[in-house]
């Protein structure tokens, strides 16, 4: 499928939280807004067809480029290049608010996900509905030190290599090549060319990319110490808060790391409207691998079926 890169070239930019936040914003200033999220080692191109589609729905998107990636910047040399998620989760809720959003549908994946199921799960109130793939991602920093089957914690080679100087330093080096293998690890059926991995390496020259990154998944091990300021935020966050707002949640069939499942298991995490769907054939990287499949859940969160809901 061909995708309109040039939608992406204008990049905005705003004060929000901690951040100078960049990001791409498509459709109609006035529409309800939706708000996609990229993840790791990933970036806003995530959605180069996804968002296409929600414009020509009606909706207004935006995209931030998460902290550590693309333009974003910190607008204080001293602050904490942390990486864990009640960050991921304050950064995106004062985007809303920089951005004086009304109740936006966030949806993302990975990195982008969290973040997403941490506001959804914190202030509800902010948001209208909730599009998660690979469902509740809020991280239980505890409990991820124990151990999981032994296929899928080779998938996380690199929590592993991270954990190590010489990860930090191999990730300095090798952003982009690190990345390749994670993808093809990730979307074994995504046939991703060299253009659009190159497209989206140019995301981790940001200055932060790397310390941002290493604390990420030192702190998800229990190995680095999180940021005072969000202490408070990481108790509440270790109590598996539930999800009241409307919710899709989305498995690859294809996901090379996060097996599909019914849904069922994380059921009691959703007291709210939420329905979980399977995508044929997509990995860890939906948006791109399936982007009407995810472009129609933000729809049907959005203005469910039976609300004069359009097919994106």
């Amino acid at each position: 499928m061909s995708s309109d890169t040039s939608l992406f070239r204008t990049v905005d930019r705003i004060h929000a939280g901690d951040l100078s936040v960049a990001y791409v914003d498509l459709g109609d200033p006035s529409a309800d807004p939706v708000v996609l999220l990229h993840g790791y080692p990933y970036d806003v191109h995530s959605y180069v067809e996804v968002a296409p589609l929600l414009v020509e729905a009606g909706y207004r998107v935006v995209v931030p480029y998460l902290r550590g990636h693309g333009p974003t910047r910190f607008l204080d040399d001293r602050r904490p290049r942390t990486g864990q998620q009640a960050a991921l989760g304050s950064d995106l809720r004062a985007f809303i608010d920089a951005l004086d959003l009304d109740e936006p549908v966030l949806a993302g994946y990975d990195w982008g996900g969290r973040a997403a199921c941490v506001v959804a799960a914190l202030w509800p109130e902010r948001i209208s509905g909730l599009v998660s793939v690979n469902g509740y991602l809020i991280q239980n920093i505890a409990g991820e030190e124990s151990p999981i089957r032994p296929d899928l914690e080779a998938g996380f080679w690199y929590f592993w290599y991270f954990a190590t100087e010489r990860g930090r330093r191999g990730l300095d080096a090798n952003r982009r090549d690190i990345a390749q293998v994670i993808w093809r690890r990730n979307s074994p059926e995504w046939a991703f060319s060299d253009a659009e991995l190159d497209r989206a390496a140019l995301a981790f020259d940001n200055p932060d990319y790397v310390d941002v990154v290493i604390h990420s998944y030192r702190h998800r091990l229990g190995l680095a110490p999180g940021a005072e300021e969000y202490e408070e935020l990481e108790r509440r966050l270790a109590l598996a808060p539930p999800i009241s707002v409307p919710a899709i949640t989305l498995d690859g069939t294809a996901d090379g790391n996060f097996p599909a499942t019914d849904g069922t298991p994380q059921a009691h995490l959703f007291t709210g409207t939420r329905e979980h769907r399977r995508i044929p054939h997509a990995g860890h990287h939906l948006p791109a691998e399936a982007p009407h499949a995810f472009a129609q859940a933000v729809a049907d969160v959005a203005e469910p079926p039976g609300d004069g809901a359009g097919t994106p």
